[in-house]
């Protein structure tokens, strides 16, 4: 299988951790820890001594844990992107293009050896836990300018494009699909954990009624 690698915007490191060894090893190590204790306890000290390696070593890549974590986010949001362009090609329905966005976006994730370095079951796990973290901050507007959420606004953007393909009079393509990218993971995360919230039953076909609730919302929202 050949190993391919997603291009990230450069303001979201300080050296590329795809480019070497120790970079690899500081995004596997970190989704698992990351993962492992919850952002609030992770540290890049920890991190270090998990990697065999120093603190100074990680901030070589990464200014601080915060930017790690836009990292992982935005590199998930790439990743969907890629499985949805690669998933929609030489299909011309909008409606059909539309249903195998909202597949990807709403099933279980597996791992993907085509990035042998990220673990995305747990990356997905990280997700809908984690990702609001990326830009519920202070210095979000700052952020924005340096395209440090790109990769989220490109995946919004192609899918959105699928409604307008449909429906051209349907005047909010944008909210709608933002709105339903977060309902993808926050209704996961209610069914787990705050289920008086959701209607989503967490068993073995969680995934499946994500999958039929979103394209449910959609379809019928834009009918025109």
């Amino acid at each position: 299988m050949a190993i391919l690698q997603l291009l990230m915007n450069d303001k979201l490191f300080l050296r590329d951790p795809q480019e070497t060894d120790l970079g690899r090893k500081i995004l596997q190590e970190g989704i698992a820890m990351i993962d492992e204790l919850g952002f609030e306890k992770f540290t890049f000290k920890k991190l270090a001594v998990k990697i065999e390696s120093t603190e100074a070593s990680i901030y070589r890549y990464f200014e601080n844990k915060h930017k790690l974590l836009v990292y992982l986010i935005a590199w998930y949001w790439n990743w969907l992107d890629y499985k949805i362009d690669y998933g929609t090609q030489n299909i011309d329905d909008p409606i059909q293009k539309l249903e195998i966005a909202l597949r990807i976006v709403s099933e279980d994730k597996k791992r993907d050896y085509s990035f042998p370095q990220i673990d995305e079951e747990a990356l997905y796990r990280i997700v809908k836990v984690e990702s609001d973290k990326t830009y519920l901050t202070k210095q979000v507007d700052n952020d924005n300018k340096e395209g440090l959420f790109r990769g989220y606004k490109s995946l919004c953007t192609r899918i959105a494009s699928y409604i307008k393909e449909y429906n051209p009079n349907y005047q909010h393509p944008n909210s709608l699909i933002s709105t339903v990218l977060q309902a993808a993971h926050h209704q996961l995360f209610y069914a787990e954990h705050l289920p008086a919230l959701t209607d989503l039953k967490c068993d073995e076909n969680v995934h499946e009624q994500s999958k039929l609730f979103l394209t449910d919302m959609v379809l019928k929202t834009i009918k025109a």
